[in-house]
């Protein structure tokens, strides 16, 4: 029985789905790191390219390795197929311009990663697409948004760094009325705490460099949707310009979804108590966690999540200078704008990850001079928490 067709549970897809052991009878995974194919002769090479055969022929379009890394991922998130990419970025963007052509009209949530953002307020309007925002929030908005025509809608929930909220079964609804497809970034909430394509969603898509690596080790990315959207739209579009993933990285990821599932459990039990600590500190001006009762789309979090999510946000009292000074004081969480990996990292997007946009745009969008995005880690708990504490008491 094909593994496609294998009735696993979630654990055991994270471990075995979509294994190929070569003649060689490997327990892990094999790397291949070969760019090229060899064929037996002429007619076989021809048939290749034709479509006759089904076969590996350049790395650039498929690899064995990578194959495997798609395939699991597509079992775990249940979509009908999954394309990898060279990083998070490069599914975004692949997403984005393989739908797109001059004269359309896209609509996004406000509330970005700052690249996502600048694709679509900077790159796609080169090329005579429109784009108009909503905040995340406002269904009214939403409506108003697409009562219109639309050729896709993308929007990140929770959204980076602020961890805002889309009511995806809604957006969807809205989103297929207009003719378009829906786009969702699910990074913060891993293939395991929420599924957008149970929720409406035609696309989904993954900085594999987060929590599906874990560790810090490499760059990926995957996007997954219908068979129709990759043969029709995404395949063409990564084969002729060439986002491929590697398969060393692919074989990384591959190791990482292995232990997916055990790792985000601790990360979700430890961002809990460390934003529960924080909403209690006299010195934290704000909390930002969908787990949280505080949270304002506390509700839609309990009905589209299965739990509130490895990453926080959070504003000390005092500014833009004591979110510096609390970052300064950490003795064991690191200062990175990186986030999903094991050890604990925080950033200040204001001047990192969205220090591109505008000011005014950062604002719209929720991010203050004193936020700071906390991705929580496996270390002891209590450990992060003694760290946080004397941080903001310094």
């Amino acid at each position: 029985m094909d593994d496609k067709d294998k009735e696993w549970r979630l654990a055991t897809k994270l471990v075995r789905g979509g294994l190929r052991r070569s003649q060689h009878k490997e327990t892990s995974e094999a790397l291949y790191l070969n760019s090229g194919y060899v064929y037996d002769s002429a007619r076989e090479a021809e048939q290749s390219f034709d479509g006759t055969i089904d076969r590996f022929v350049y790395s650039r379009f498929a690899n064995p390795t990578i194959a495997m890394f798609e395939e699991r991922l597509r079992q775990i998130e249940g979509a009908e197929a999954c394309r990898g990419t060279a990083s998070g970025m490069a599914a975004v963007h692949a997403a984005m311009m393989c739908l797109v052509r001059a004269g359309d009209r896209v609509v996004a949530a406000r509330a970005l990663f700052g690249s996502c953002s600048w694709l679509l307020t900077d790159l796609l309007p080169r090329f005579g697409v429109s784009v108009e925002f909503v905040d995340g929030p406002d269904e009214e908005g939403w409506r108003r948004a697409l009562s219109q025509p639309v050729r896709f809608v993308f929007v990140e929930s929770p959204s980076n760094p602020t961890l805002e909220l889309v009511d995806i079964a809604l957006v969807a609804e809205l989103t297929h009325a207009a003719g378009g497809l829906l786009l969702v970034d699910n990074v913060f909430a891993t293939p395991l705490l929420q599924r957008p394509l149970q929720l409406g969603a035609d696309v989904v898509i993954y900085s594999a460099t987060k929590h599906i690596d874990g560790q810090g080790r490499c760059l990926g990315g995957a996007v997954l949707g219908s068979n129709a959207f990759v043969t029709d739209h995404l395949g063409p579009y990564l084969r002729h310009t060439g986002p491929a993933l590697s398969p060393f990285n692919a074989w990384v990821l591959l190791k990482g979804l292995e232990t997916l599932e055990l790792r985000v459990t601790r990360h979700v039990e430890n961002a809990a108590r460390i934003a529960a600590f924080l909403e209690g500190h006299p010195k934290v001006a704000r909390v930002l966690y969908p787990g949280l009762p505080s949270h304002p789309q506390y509700q839609l979090a309990r009905k589209q999540m299965a739990a509130g999510g490895p990453m926080v946000a959070f504003e000390p009292k005092g500014g833009k200078e004591a979110a510096f000074s609390l970052q300064d004081h950490l003795r064991l969480i690191d200062i990175s704008n990186n986030l999903g990996d094991a050890k604990s990292l925080i950033t200040h997007p204001w001047s990192t990850t969205h220090a591109s946009r505008p000011a005014e745009e950062k604002q719209r969008m929720g991010i203050s001079e004193a936020l700071l995005r906390l991705s929580v880690g496996l270390e002891d708990v209590e450990d992060l928490i003694e760290d946080l504490d004397q941080a903001l008491a310094g």
